[in-house]
């Protein structure tokens, strides 16, 4: 059980399949490809979603010389006759874009020079050939070391191939998008649109060296951007139902890997934090880096907890930019999205980078392009039934929501402050209940009552955060238990501890804030300021629900008092 290595970032098929890795089978995409393919074929999916890995596996499928042996066991090995006619047939080019970047066009284009030297080092056995010309020979060269004709560099490639093998030749371009969303944001994306039209151009328009080829990337990029000189990419989006399977995990591959490690016992919480997107009509796939990740957590301490795997590999900036966008209706869509309800909207097949902060519009397309959302089905408008996938992506909207939150109500923290210091819950509640109004609709995150507290939590502590001369404490161990909030001034003079929670309806929203007060007495929180010296301890259940909260105050135990004073 478990023999395998988990594959942690491994990318390489070859090296996946030769080192005992543990290999998810998507081979059956090959024989999907081979029935339906068009010259040009594009797949776009989130970050993380296996796309180089599976580039990786057509290049050592088609390659000439390629190691038969890698696909024993294997799906596309029960395709007698397909895997004779294609498997190691064709002469392959392979280029990733993924690292062409740089903070000016010039640093990005000596990137994107630096994967076509690499491709061209790959080839240079060509050098040796007795069918490839002088001239070839000496573009070889050229293209080894960095120079020559960077657009035209690809057929070059391609027909030097044809010429050495007497065979068409496969292009695969991993990251097609890469380099222009780098561009944009580094403000130079008219010369990078430019750059790679010509590259594309070349390639794979009217080449008559190329079989056909296979791009991926997370955007498809409007054929007014980059593909006006090809004719339209066969494109498999999130939305299509061919080859839904094929990227990320299914449900039942999921259930598989936990068996294969003794983690079948997780399964649920897999299921929770990492499932959820839909690939046309393809159901229940889950993000492998997360998975992957989440298995390798387990093996190494089954205590371990859920994290934001993807999140952390993935740009969160466009969440916000949406965030900071949304008028009153968005705000009320994002209050549907984290109850787990859909909203209904348009998503556009295709867009340049420029177009994405014009509208808010286009923002709910790019969220849904690149994973934060997915979709439910199509509506008979044509608009599509978005939803958070689960409940790590909704970790990053709560996250990016409580920045915009705290900059939202700052104006009326002041009043707040001085009302927790000084004693006075009603003043507390309408401030509190003034900034919930005043703020987007989102407060009742969360499906589970302690998902809902943790929620409030967080909320209550982004407004505290801002306060000066007070230190603040969360989930800290005081008395028989942990306090949620416990906020100390810097003279050491008062002491104020804050216990949250959650009202099923609103007529219990007063039992619950004193459930809270009666929770930090039973439970002698006062004591964590015992030997801190403090004079006074003021003691708040705060209950929330949905965009209303009420507030009840007690002191300390007498009990902690009385110790406090004899200290």
């Amino acid at each position: 059980m478990g023999e395998k290595r988990m594959p942690i970032g491994v990318d390489d098929f070859a090296k996946l399949r030769t080192n005992d890795f543990y290999y998810v089978d998507k081979t059956g995409m090959i024989k999907e490809l081979l029935e339906n393919w068009g010259e040009v074929n594009l797949f776009t999916r989130p970050r993380r979603f296996g796309k180089s890995l599976n580039m990786s596996m057509l290049q050592n499928f088609f390659e000439i010389g390629a190691d038969r042996h890698l696909f024993d066991g294997l799906s596309i090995s029960n395709e007698t006759r397909l895997c004779e006619e294609y498997m190691g047939q064709y002469p392959v080019i392979s280029l990733s874009l993924k690292q062409v970047s740089g903070d000016t066009m010039a640093e990005a284009k000596e990137n994107l020079w630096e994967q076509i030297m690499l491709v061209a080092d790959h080839l240079n056995f060509l050098l040796e050939s007795d069918k490839i010309s002088f001239r070839d020979r000496g573009n070889i060269r050229g293209l080894c070391s960095g120079s020559g004709n960077l657009a035209a560099s690809l057929k070059q490639l391609s027909e030097m191939l044809y010429k050495h093998y007497g065979k068409k030749v496969i292009i695969l371009i991993d990251e097609y998008d890469a380099p222009l969303q780098k561009a944009f944001e580094n403000g130079y994306f008219d010369d990078m649109v430019k750059q790679i039209r010509q590259l594309f151009g070349y390639a794979l328009k009217s080449n008559e060296f190329l079989f056909f080829s296979v791009l991926t990337g997370c955007m498809r990029v409007s054929k007014e951007s980059i593909f006006s000189d090809l004719n339209n990419p066969d494109t498999h989006s999130m939305l299509d139902s061919q080859f839904g399977e094929w990227f990320g995990f299914t449900d039942e591959e999921v259930r598989r890997l936990l068996n294969e490690y003794g983690l079948q016992d997780f399964y649920q919480i897999t299921k929770d934090w990492y499932d959820g997107y839909y690939m046309g009509k393809t159901q229940n796939i889950y993000c492998p880096w997360d998975v992957v990740k989440w298995c390798k957590a387990l093996m190494n301490d089954r205590d371990a907890v859920p994290e934001n795997y993807w999140a952390n590999v993935s740009e969160n900036g466009i969440v916000y930019q949406f965030i900071n966008m949304a008028d009153e209706m968005t705000r009320c869509e994002l209050e549907e999205l984290s109850r787990g309800e859909c909203v209904n909207q348009e998503i556009s097949p295709e867009l340049t980078y420029k177009d994405i902060g014009e509208s808010i519009d286009n923002l709910w397309s790019v969220l849904f392009t690149t994973g934060y959302l997915t979709q439910r089905g199509r509506n008979e408008d044509g608009t599509w039934r978005l939803a958070i996938p689960n409940r790590e992506v909704r970790n990053i909207f709560d996250r990016q929501i409580k920045i915009w939150f705290r900059k939202r109500v700052e104006g009326g923290l002041p009043e707040l402050y001085k009302a927790l210091d000084i004693g006075e819950p009603d003043i507390v509640e309408r401030c509190i209940n003034d900034c919930l109004k005043e703020s987007i609709s989102f407060m009742d995150g969360g499906n589970t009552k302690e998902e809902k507290e943790s929620f409030y939590h967080g909320l209550l502590l982004g407004m505290l955060r801002g306060r000066r001369g007070w230190v603040i404490k969360s989930n800290r161990e005081a008395g028989n238990g942990r306090a949620d909030i416990i906020l100390t001034d810097r003279e050491g003079e008062k002491g104020v501890i804050i216990e949250v929670k959650y009202a099923d309806d609103l007529s219990d929203l007063k039992a619950k804030a004193q459930e809270g007060l009666d929770q930090a007495n039973d439970r002698r929180y006062g004591e964590y300021f015992i030997d801190s010296g403090v004079e006074s301890i003021l003691q708040y259940g705060i209950a929330f629900r949905k965009k209303n909260c009420k507030v009840v105050k007690g002191d300390a135990a007498d009990g902690i008092k009385d110790i406090i004073n004899q200290k």
